[in-house]
Order: structure tokens, then C-alpha cells, then sequence
């Protein structure tokens, strides 16, 4: 049996996620351990990665971590809430990793998803809530590049592991949470 309440936030992208995610894991608890997974390519993201410090408290911890899930639960044990974004740009970045010949093959494909059940059985015993953040991939077409198709399939593949194991799911559309699971 888990210990941990995962709430799951998801939504298209610039739909408020992130902020409504931020404003979940406040009225959850006093701190939080900010979960980072960006990465400052380019003068974008930089602005996109420094909008999200401003807007989070300044006692709030944070861990920078866009390759690696952290799976030592003593990490978060100082928090009573863990807010973790985002998984979708976390699958980007184990994308980006892969030599481009080696671009949607299935070993890939499972190592991606072994990561999150990994993820996912090592916080089973983390005594906190979890608020995840993810970006929804089913409400729109079918990609039209393979890196596009396997990102997809991928992501909405990681969507629903983490769906099934939420206490809670929301879905926010235009700046509106909707919520779809839990009581």
C-alpha cells in the first residue's frame, strides 16, 4: 500500500498547469521540494525556467534534475509536499539523449517507462503528497514526424501510468482546473 497521495496536473501546454500545480502544493502544505526538470537552452527558456522561480515561495527547496528521477526517498522526506515539473519535458529530455538513428526504438521506449514505475514504487513509501505535472498529448492530431508520433505515444503512455496510480487528476483548460479523478 502507497503512503503517498500523487496528484496528477495536466493539460495542454500554457494552460496554467504549472501554476495551478504551484497553488495545490501551497494550500497542501507549509514547504515544498520543487521538482525541476528544464533545461536553459535558449533565451526562452530561460524566461520560462525564471517565471516559475518567481512565482514558487523563496522557502520552498528545489532540486534541478531534467535526466534523472530522483529515487532516494530521504530526499524528500524534509517536505510534506513534493511538487515535481514536469514529466512531459522530463521525456523530452531522455529523447534529446538518444542518438538520432536510435530515435524511437523500442529499448528506448521502455527505459523511458521503466523509469517512471521505478520512480513510482520507489515513492510508494514517501509519506507526503506528490503533485505531478504533465503535459496532456491525446487531445490534439497524430504528429506529423516520426520524433513527433514516438514522443506521443511515449508521453501518453507515461500520462497513464502516472493517471492510474493518482489519488487525483485535474485537467486544466485555459487557466480552469477540471477535476476527473478522485473525491
Amino acid at each position: 500500500m502507497s503512503l503517498m497521495k500523487l496528484i496528477l496536473v495536466t493539460g495542454g501546454v500554457r494552460s496554467g498547469k504549472s501554476g495551478f500545480a504551484e497553488e495545490v502544493s501551497a494550500r497542501a502544505g507549509e514547504s515544498a521540494l520543487y521538482v525541476a526538470t528544464g533545461v536553459n537552452t535558449d533565451k526562452e527558456m530561460e524566461a520560462r525556467i525564471q517565471s516559475h522561480r518567481d512565482r514558487r515561495p523563496s522557502h520552498w527547496g528545489c532540486i534541478e534534475t531534467p535526466y534523472d528521477l530522483p529515487m532516494d526517498v530521504g530526499v524528500y522526506q524534509n517536505y510534506p509536499v513534493v511538487l515535481f515539473d514536469c514529466f512531459s519535458t522530463w521525456v523530452t529530455n531522455q529523447m534529446m539523449r538518444i542518438p538520432e538513428g536510435e530515435m524511437g526504438k523500442e529499448k528506448w521506449t521502455d527505459a523511458i517507462l521503466q523509469g517512471v514505475d521505478d520512480w513510482l514504487t520507489a515513492m510508494e513509501s514517501y509519506e507526503g503528497i506528490v503533485v505531478a505535472v504533465t503535459s496532456e498529448v491525446g487531445l490534439g492530431g497524430v504528429a506529423m514526424s516520426s520524433l513527433g508520433r514516438w514522443f506521443q505515444d511515449v508521453q501518453g503512455a507515461v500520462n497513464q501510468k502516472l493517471g492510474v496510480k493518482a489519488n487525483e487528476v485535474y485537467m486544466v483548460v485555459s487557466g480552469i482546473p477540471w477535476k476527473v479523478k478522485g473525491d
